[in-house]
């Protein structure tokens, strides 16, 4: 296989987003959350993978023809902001005016921070909660806190996107990448499982999707922190 031809099979695999998209909205329409959120899953194992692969075979050099970018942008859209907002709204966790509110908030604050040109710093880690709300919906049908409490971290995460605080990528972000990726990878075995077993509350993936959640959502703040060391010339 040519590296063009790898080139274009990279842009290939990302538009697959786009069906397990549309394959997650069909299961969210039918209240079918543990299968939707199964789809999500497999979306999101593509878009981690997709981007190393990018990158090695340089598809804006092999294969400029279609726009990578842009295109992982408008399937990330779908799959971590559009189908996990209507999930939450359809699922009746968050009654009366407050699913209204948290649509609202989150389908208009991601749209507007996808757009935001400083989104990336220069450590490839992100300014401000990169709107992973597949993520942080998963572990709300998890753990069921009460409709304030959801409606408080909907609230919250939302004006975070546009701060300075740092959010790591756990493949792109250098610093600490031995403990984040595992633990992102982790994250994504205990999402699987939970949603296995249909967010069964005594499972102990739960506890799992809780730990690793709350190491990948603070630890860019604690790198923000601690700057590294400066190397001695």
């Amino acid at each position: 296989m040519t590296l063009r031809s790898k080139a274009l099979f990279v842009h290939l695999l990302t538009a697959t987003g786009a069906v397990l998209a549309m394959l997650a909205m069909l299961k969210a329409v039918q209240g079918e959350f543990s299968l939707m959120f199964l789809w999500l899953l497999g979306a999101l194992i593509v878009d981690g993978v997709d981007g190393p692969l990018a990158r090695r075979y340089d598809v804006k050099k092999n294969w400029p023809t279609y726009d990578g970018v842009l295109l992982d942008l408008i399937i990330d859209y779908l799959t971590y902001v559009f189908i996990p907002a209507f999930a939450l709204f359809h699922s009746g966790l968050l009654p009366g005016w407050t699913g209204w509110l948290a649509i609202i908030v989150i389908t208009y604050a991601s749209v507007v921070y996808f757009a935001d040109t400083r989104m990336k710093t220069k450590d490839c880690s992100f300014a401000g909660f990169p709107a992973c709300w597949n993520m942080v919906v998963l572990v709300l049908f998890a753990v069921q806190p009460s409709f304030w409490v959801m409606l408080g971290v909907v609230v919250v995460l939302s004006g975070a996107m546009f701060t300075n605080l740092r959010f790591i990528h756990p493949v792109r972000t250098a610093r600490w990448r031995a403990v984040s990726l595992p633990v992102a990878i982790a994250w994504t075995g205990f999402a699987v499982w939970s949603a296995w077993v249909d967010f069964d509350p005594t499972s102990w993936a739960r506890w799992g999707l809780i730990a690793s959640s709350a190491y990948l959502l603070l630890v860019g703040l604690v790198q923000q922190a601690l700057p590294p060391a400066e190397k001695a010339t």
